[in-house]
């Protein structure tokens, strides 16, 4: 059996998070990282990872070994263990694979939620600029404004983000909730370093390989990693990634990660086990279902751009608008901004605006593919009238994300959804 032990040049063996690379002499690939980067949590010869469901686990027998919580100072997780909501081996093999496929230390949450109300708490910014996006993260905003006096301000306006100071947040989600839409992250890292204030970034639209924001300076990533991290809609998670060159502190301080970690062992959001357990299961096929739920994004954006574009169909007759950063006019200038910041696709969601209220409340009922739920990233194609969980959005708004099935029965479904609902509204 191969030895799942690295070594450095000089001979030694390596272990830990770094001994693929060491055993290799380069980083692997993201595919090859989804599936092994936690090989090195490995405590038992099972092939598939096994689910812990202790919440507690037993001290050291030996007393010379036991250390007061005062003088503690946390071990490699995979090797001891405590309570849980510390950590556990679930959530920690979980954290490993995000580590590695996301360039920086992962922390995980029990939602995304969970994860942004985490990252204010620790930031303790006076002032967030923020855009549109997910309502939920504005609805945490709230709660910090009731509490603390947090003042909230927008993101795309000019004289909000003047008001910034040192010290302050500056927010972007990008691609953003519901539209799809990507923003320049380049650009708002300049206005952060003008400022002196931290960018943070929701890339949930656009996990691994789509975006990588560390590249253009991110301080936190945030995902909720109940989507395309978790993958089959069947668990919730949120992940905080901190820029590796913050994570760890000198001269004595704590760094990021150590100050995130002992925050959330407070604050208590952590994971439970088997949303860990799925996690990882789930992780696996990362790159292979984002790349699939992408394409077939692209095949089914780029027909309804076409039939609204050539008219006297039912495309053109009933779809307003159409969504999506594929559809921002950098897309289309090879030395864009988004092209670079996107290199490999647009990611699987849009929206569609219907010709108006009743049509999109309407059109979900006539599917047979795509079901009517909200959430998204999942195997499986969603739709959702948008108003029934936002209510910020134009009623007219249906958001669309895209699973891996056969995207020319995704377009058919759509056509004949359409079709039906023409008819009846003309019944």
């Amino acid at each position: 059996m191969a030895s799942t032990t690295g070594s450095h040049p000089d001979g030694q063996p390596q272990t830990g998070p770094n001994k693929l690379a060491a055993a290799f002499g380069r980083q692997l690939s993201l595919a090859s990282r989804s599936v092994h980067a936690d090989d090195y949590t490995n405590t038992h010869p099972a092939v598939a990872p096994p689910m812990h469901v202790s919440t507690t686990f037993r001290y050291a027998d030996n007393p010379e070994e036991l250390v007061p919580w005062s003088d503690f100072t946390p071990p490699p997780a995979e090797t001891s263990y405590i309570y849980s909501r510390l950590k556990s081996p679930n959530a920690t093999r979980y954290e490993a694979i995000l580590s590695s496929l996301l360039g920086g230390p992962a922390v995980s949450y029990a939602s995304g939620l969970a994860a942004f109300h985490a990252m204010i708490v620790f930031l303790n910014p006076k002032r967030v600029a923020i855009g549109g996006g997910y309502h939920g993260c504005h609805g945490i905003l709230k709660l910090m404004n009731k509490l603390k006096g947090l003042e909230k301000l927008e993101l795309e306006d000019e004289s909000d983000l003047a008001k910034l100071q040192k010290g302050d947040v500056i927010h972007v989600e990008t691609p953003l909730n519901p539209t799809g839409e990507a923003r320049d992250l380049a650009y708002y890292r300049k206005k952060a370093d003008e400022l002196g204030c931290y960018l943070t970034v929701d890339a949930t639209f656009a996990p691994p390989p789509l975006q990588d924001p560390f590249s253009y300076g991110a301080d936190i990533i945030m995902h909720s990693g109940t989507k395309y991290f978790g993958g089959h809609s069947d668990m919730l998670s949120g992940v905080l990634v901190v820029r590796p060159d913050r994570a760890h502190g000198g001269d004595g301080k704590p760094g990021w990660l150590e100050g995130l970690r002992e925050e959330r062992l407070h604050l208590g959001g952590v994971m439970g086990s088997l949303e860990g357990w799925l996690g990882v299961r789930s992780l696996r096929t990362l790159e292979l279902r984002v790349m699939r739920q992408t394409e077939n994004t692209q095949h089914l954006v780029d027909w309804l751009v076409a039939q609204k574009k050539a008219g006297g169909n039912i495309v053109a007759d009933l779809v307003y608008k159409i969504q999506h950063a594929s559809q921002q006019p950098e897309a289309s200038e090879p030395d864009s901004w988004l092209r670079k910041q996107m290199p490999n696709g647009y990611g699987p969601v849009f929206s569609l605006w219907l010709k108006s209220e009743e049509h999109a409340k309407r059109l979900p009922s006539k599917l047979f593919l795509f079901h009517h739920a909200t959430s998204l990233g999942g195997v499986e194609s969603l739709i959702e009238w948008r108003a029934m969980s936002d209510t910020t959005v134009d009623r007219r708004l249906v958001r669309v994300s895209i699973g891996v099935e056969g995207w020319e029965d995704l377009r058919d479904d759509l056509l004949q959804g359409l079709q039906a609902l023409d008819k009846e509204l003309k019944n």
